[in-house]
């Protein structure tokens, strides 16, 4: 009844924008904290901004289809722009005094630059303290978006919405039942059933690092993922801004540990060679040959869209979580990425909309559609519109760690030259050393 009475109290006002669902027509959303803020900040009626983000397309409807409920709770307008360069076009905005009211950044990186520049608005510290608390490994998201500003102090400058998973393992249930293998749930179970499988004279893995100019990518998420399963969240922050060396005893280890899975020819479809040579999208497509080329296959949330026509995701294929080791003293480390939104003018609309963003049905809306997953553990997990986005969501929520993407921290030379082609030359039969060597000395002629 409470959510009859909310969804009543909000179709109360007039519609600035066509809603993609009735208030109060599903369960699964929370429409009375969307009536709470309408009572908080529903007296913006003509206030206008302007938001600028990265989405275009499918994504661009689904974001707006948020908006609508902003929109018709508070009375204001919202202007979205999407581009494909927006990297480039927020800077030249922002450094001719024309920002949008709202940036939507898909790096921090270049957040922290414009905060750094005194372009960011700080959020202040209930912000922080409210992303802390309810949102999984909230300290590690309130510090992902938490920069110096141009007086040196470190704010929270952007609040972060729609996140990407990429701690994941792909595999064909089918191939698994046949053979008699288990989902591993430790580090060390990974470990093993890659070795059983070996003895079993199968192939375990398909990795492929090939992407025309950005070919070696894929090893950086490998790396990245052992770094939190060998080591600290800190030594990963370390890493990610050269405070500790690319070439740290640490750094060398996960590399190798990588090498553990890419470079053994009975481990890896193909051998090294292949593993060098194949396309990143290709890749999976050995877990459906019959019989399998493999049976695992690490990926980002994104690569189903490159399995064959007619996966049934679910039946045909499925995920686990890239485990962590058994002792516990790693947590539960995920890594990802992330969008973060960040307020540039004194507009009370824009601020108004980093409220929103806290509110349950800002997030069960967009979930109920597709493409979207969150860390707000206050949500509800039913709202997920299809067991694959639930069962990542499950992960995202039971993080004791998040980490965005290293490379995507790291200088540009760094995260998309060096490290790229240095994994190249590691499979390619250089040692670890050498190649944390030669990334390290191009990380020095940065300084």
């Amino acid at each position: 009844m409470l959510a009859t009475a909310a969804a009543a109290a909000l179709l109360a006002g007039s519609a600035q924008a066509e809603l993609v669902i009735e208030p109060g027509s599903d369960d699964r959303i929370n429409w009375q904290s969307l009536e709470d803020f309408k009572a908080a900040h529903g007296d913006l009626a003509g206030q206008e901004f302007t938001v600028l983000g990265p989405w275009l397309g499918p994504d661009q409807e689904l974001f707006t289809s948020v908006i609508a409920y902003f929109e018709e709770a508070t009375g204001a307008t919202v202007n979205y722009s999407g581009s494909d360069s927006f990297e480039q076009q927020i800077v030249i905005d922002s450094e001719a005094g024309s920002p949008p009211d709202v940036a939507i950044f898909p790096q921090p990186g270049l957040a922290a630059d414009l905060a750094r520049k005194g372009h960011l608005k700080p959020l202040g510290e209930e912000t922080a303290a409210w992303l802390a608390e309810n949102y999984a490994a909230g300290e590690s998201w309130a510090a992902l978006s938490s920069y110096a500003g141009a007086d040196g102090q470190t704010q929270l400058f952007a609040f972060p919405y729609k996140a990407d998973l990429k701690s994941l393992v792909w595999y064909v249930p089918e191939n698994f039942e046949d053979a008699g293998y288990e989902v591993p749930e430790t580090y060390e179970d990974l470990k093993a059933l890659t070795e059983q499988i070996a003895a079993d004279g199968e192939t375990p893995w398909c990795i492929g690092l090939g992407s025309g100019g950005a070919t070696g990518w894929p090893a950086t998420d490998w790396v990245e993922d052992l770094v939190l399963r060998l080591h600290s969240p800190e030594d990963y922050d370390a890493w990610a801004t050269n405070d500790l060396p690319f070439n740290d005893p640490k750094i060398v280890a996960a590399i190798e540990e990588f090498g553990w899975y890419a470079k053994n020819p009975d481990f890896a479809a193909g051998g090294p060679g292949a593993v060098s040579a194949t396309d990143f999208r290709d890749s999976p497509k050995g877990l459906f040959d019959s019989p399998p080329a493999c049976y695992m296959h690490r990926q980002a949330s994104f690569i189903p869209s490159f399995f064959p026509d007619g996966v049934v995701m679910g039946e045909d294929a499925d995920f686990f979580y890239f485990p962590a080791p058994a002792d516990g003293s790693k947590g539960q480390p995920v890594m990802g990425s992330g969008t973060l939104f960040a307020v540039l003018s004194d507009n009370p609309g824009a601020r108004a909309f980093i409220e929103f963003l806290k509110v349950p049905a800002a997030h069960e809306i967009w979930m109920t559609q597709t493409g979207f997953l969150t860390a707000y553990t206050g949500v509800n997990a039913e709202a997920y519109g299809d067991p694959t986005l639930a069962k990542m969501g499950e992960i995202l929520t039971n993080a004791t760690t998040f980490r965005f993407d290293g490379s995507d921290l790291m200088p540009g030379a760094i995260g998309a030259g060096a490290f790229w082609t240095g994994m190249v030359d590691f499979v390619g039969g250089k040692s670890a050393q050498e190649v944390a060597d030669a990334i390290q000395q191009t990380w020095a002629t940065l300084n």
